[in-house]
């Protein structure tokens, strides 16, 4: 693309599939959860070539540095032509706990009451002499 070009950041993270919609770009950015230069950033700011940015998202932490402007969303592997990541492979990992489901309130699948067919099993077995 053009260097002339503008692109806000906003659009820009979500072309590169940072984020799965604009306005999840746009809500990271009103939050202060994009940076550059330890500075939060406003969604309507224009990104230039070769700039660094820190990126928190919900599933890891972000460093990535433009190598190109994208206007559209592409596919994964076209996207990060488009992108160098500088993140260091401690926070590339996923270290999200998974909450067991006692916690969530959420019971597991087969697990709990027994069902109607299960019932009917135990109560032939215990019929039987």
């Amino acid at each position: 693309m053009a260097d002339q070009e503008k692109l806000r950041i906003d659009k820009y993270l979500w072309s590169i599939r940072v984020f799965k919609t604009r306005s999840l770009a746009t809500e990271a950015c009103d939050s202060g959860r994009v940076k550059m230069n330890e500075q939060s950033l406003k969604a309507s700011k224009s990104v230039n070539i070769g700039e660094t940015y820190e990126i928190k998202t919900s599933d890891r932490k972000w460093i990535i540095k433009v190598t190109g402007l994208l206007l559209q969303r592409k596919a994964f592997s076209e996207a990060v032509q488009f992108y160098e990541d500088l993140t260091p492979e401690e926070d590339k990992t996923n270290t999200k706990s998974e909450s067991s489901s006692f916690y969530t309130g959420k019971r597991l699948s087969k697990v709990g009451r027994p069902t109607k067919k299960q019932r009917r099993g135990w109560d032939d077995i215990m019929d039987e002499p």
